[in-house]
């Protein structure tokens, strides 16, 4: 069973990253779809948490459900977070490719870290919050 963090659900109510709606969807990943998850522990605390899926008879990695509180962000603990996951997609031997489906709001992140945008869906989460489909070009 996952324990829901009152903060996630604050976050995800909020309009700072996520459309309002998208609380259901992330009790849905978590109740159904959720493969491998972590959560990020900062002085006893659950700070962030964010998971990894597979497709493509797991030839790709995905990383799913990035979250961390606000009150965390710029202390490079969401990198770590993004970091930790990769590493453990990247020792898998059929992976051939890291994906991650973000919006307009967190992109630039990830471009941070190494993914290369390939697509943009306008208001594809809700309006207002479009797709940003990114590929990790880290893999060797």
């Amino acid at each position: 069973e996952i324990m829901r963090s009152d903060w996630s659900s604050d976050v995800c109510s909020s309009d700072l990253y996520f459309a309002p709606t998208e609380e259901t969807d992330l009790n849905y990943y978590l109740d159904h779809e959720r493969e491998l998850y972590y959560v990020l522990l900062f002085d006893g605390q659950i700070v962030g948490c964010g998971g990894i899926n597979f497709e493509d008879n797991k030839t790709t990695g995905k990383i799913s459900w990035d979250i961390l509180h606000p009150q965390y962000q710029g202390k490079s603990l969401g990198s770590q977070l993004l970091k930790y996951r990769i590493e453990k997609i990247k020792v898998i031997d059929s992976i051939q490719k890291i994906t991650v489906r973000t919006s307009q709001l967190a992109y630039k992140f990830y471009e941070k870290q190494g993914f290369e945008l390939n697509e943009v869906k306008e208001d594809y989460w809700a309006k207002g919050f479009d797709l940003y489909r990114m590929e990790y070009k880290g893999l060797d």
